[in-house]
């Protein structure tokens, strides 16, 4: 039998990170920055109700009502794990979305970007990307060593943004919550630090104003820069 000294590589040269303190991240098309009831609470609700299906595979919400929103904001603000931002579109003036680190472990080196909600005028967008890429970028540069992303099984549009962000799939957790009285498999996707450099060079490509038209239409998709970096792709998708 081989001893485990022979079949695990030694972590050497690395850091535990620091946890993530709120800070402000900015970008050409957006900022993210701490969220709050008095900052975003409004706008953000604002934004969601024009399609409730935005919380079809969330864990919380919906929300019909502004208030019920702001108290929910309220309950979360502040707190360092989930630690939620609120998501500025640049392009278009306006909070759009939210998203978290959640599952922070620094001692493994590892963190979570998850409670992915974006309006639909953020959907689809330069800032949405860049968003994600802002978080990543986080991440890898404090000294994290895996980046994960986890959703409901049953959510393709989900799946397909973890993939095109530049996630690999790693399989599903059956039967891993109960969610609003449903089942829910979970599936799991990551990106790790040996794949970063690589990663940022995708984003920077696809995110450069010299990838997009007049029109704001891109030239390269970021699925095909992304796709090569994989370690593994899902296979409900291909």
């Amino acid at each position: 039998m081989n001893n485990i000294r022979d079949i695990d590589a030694a972590v050497s040269d690395w850091t535990v990170p620091k946890p993530p303190s709120g800070e402000v991240m900015e970008g050409q098309f957006c900022r993210l920055e701490p969220l709050s009831r008095r900052a975003h609470a409004k706008a953000i609700h604002k934004e969601n109700s024009l399609d409730n299906t935005i919380w079809d595979y969330m864990t919380y919400g919906p929300f019909s009502q502004a208030g019920d929103y702001a108290n929910w904001v309220e309950s979360v603000q502040g707190g360092t794990d989930p630690l939620f931002y609120a998501i500025y579109d640049k392009e278009r003036g306006g909070f759009g979305g939210v998203a978290s680190f959640l599952r922070i472990s620094p001692q493994a080196g590892s963190i979570e970007v998850g409670n992915v909600n974006f309006s639909p005028a953020l959907q689809r967008t330069r800032a949405a990307s860049e968003a994600m890429f802002l978080m990543m970028q986080w991440a890898f540069e404090a000294g994290y060593r895996r980046y994960e992303w986890k959703c409901n099984a049953s959510n393709l549009g989900s799946r397909r943004a973890a993939q095109r962000l530049g996630l690999s799939y790693e399989g599903v957790f059956r039967q891993a919550l109960v969610v609003k009285g449903r089942n829910r498999d979970t599936t799991w996707f990551a990106a790790i630090d040996s794949e970063w450099p690589a990663l940022e060079v995708a984003f920077k490509k696809w995110l450069a104003t010299s990838n997009f038209d007049a029109a704001g239409r891109q030239k390269l998709r970021l699925s095909d820069l992304t796709a090569p970096i994989l370690a593994a792709r899902d296979p409900i998708l291909h």
